[in-house]
C-alpha cells in the first residue's frame, strides 16, 4: 500500500514553519529531508523517524517499525502527527544527530586505448 499524497501534504504543512524541509518519492513512499539529511520516511501513511538518542527521549513509548514488512531497519513511529508544535520540535531536536548525506562518487572520464572517452 503506497502513501496517500494527501497524508504527505498534511505532514509537510505541519512542518512548514521549518526552513529546509524537502521530500523525495521512492517507490510510492517518501523520504523527508531536513537540511539535506534524511530525517524520516513516510510509508503506508505512517511517519517513521530515525531513532536518534533525542528522538528516543522525546518518543519514549513509540513503537519500532520498519519501512516495509520484514524490513531490518527499525524506525520510530510517530503517532502524534496532529501536534504541529511537537513535530516541529522533534525535527529541530534530532537534526544535529542525523548523519550527513553520503557523498556520491564523482564520475571521471577515462580514455580507452582506441581514444574513445566514456564515463565510469
Amino acid at each position: 500500500m503506497a502513501t496517500n499524497q494527501e497524508y504527505l501534504y498534511y505532514l509537510l504543512d505541519s512542518l512548514s514553519s521549518l526552513d529546509g524541509i524537502s521530500h523525495r518519492m521512492m517507490m510510492g513512499e517518501y523520504i523527508l529531508y531536513y537540511h539535506g539529511k534524511i530525517a524520516a520516511y513516510v510509508c503506508d501513511d505512517r511517519l517513521l523517524v530515525k531513532p536518534t538518542p533525542t528522538a528516543l527521549a522525546m518518543l519514549p513509548n513509540a513503537e519500532l517499525d520498519s519501512i516495509c514488512e520484514g524490513g531490518r531497519k527499525k524506525l520510530l513511529r510517530v503517532d502524534a502527527v496532529d501536534d504541529r508544535d511537537f513535530l516541529t520540535a522533534l525535527f529541530t531536536a534530532i537534526e544535529p544527530e542525523l548523519p550527513e548525506p553520503k557523498k556520491k562518487a564523482s564520475k571521471t572520464k577515462t580514455k580507452k586505448p582506441n581514444g574513445v572517452s566514456y564515463e565510469s
